[in-house]
């Protein structure tokens, strides 16, 4: 019974760091884009969104990131077994992937709180698709338990990513149109 509440939460903590490494980044790209505005809405976008970054990151995607940690190496210390399953390895580096991501994020922030914008809103975006590749894959390693779905999952993966990679090239064309026009 314990061991099911104790998963519970840590799939509450999982969904909400998730919601937090998918929103940030459409953060940074709507911040990047802000900079391309005259002012006075520069300055007035700039800072309302980086109040936002900073709410959304220490407030949500930082307490969410550690309560996934100590939920899921809670749900291991209970059932030690679950280091012997291939797929507990490959999901665990797949979260140490995503932990990297993470901190990649608060690097991008400190860089924007600092005013260094380092990335295109292009590029922003293409790295917004990150943390969909490990929600797919982290999820299949967990549901289908087996290594063999982790290459389903890679499989689909790979046309997922590819399709995102057009709608986005799309995006950018239809976006640069609509510019030109105007």
């Amino acid at each position: 019974m314990e061991y099911n509440y104790i998963k519970s939460l840590h799939i509450i903590f999982v969904v909400c760091w998730f919601a937090a490494l998918f929103y940030i980044v459409r953060l940074f790209v709507y911040t990047t884009e802000a900079q391309l505005k005259e002012e006075p809405a520069k300055s007035i976008l700039t800072e309302q969104l980086q109040i936002m970054q900073k709410k959304l990151w220490y407030i949500i995607g930082w307490p969410a990131m550690i309560g996934t940690f100590v939920f899921g190496f809670w749900m291991i210390i209970i059932h030690l077994n679950l280091l012997t399953k291939p797929w507990m390895w490959l999901k665990l580096i797949a979260v140490l992937l995503l932990f990297f991501y993470h901190l990649y994020c608060e690097k991008i922030i400190r860089q924007q709180k600092k005013g260094v914008y380092s990335f295109t809103s292009f590029k922003l975006r293409l790295l917004n698709e990150l943390p969909t590749i490990f929600l797919v894959s982290i999820v299949f390693l967990v549901v289908v338990k087996s290594v063999s779905g982790l290459i389903w999952g890679t499989l689909g993966l790979i046309a997922l990513s590819a399709v995102l990679i057009i709608a986005i090239m799309i995006y950018r064309r239809k976006n640069k149109k609509g510019e030109l026009e105007n």
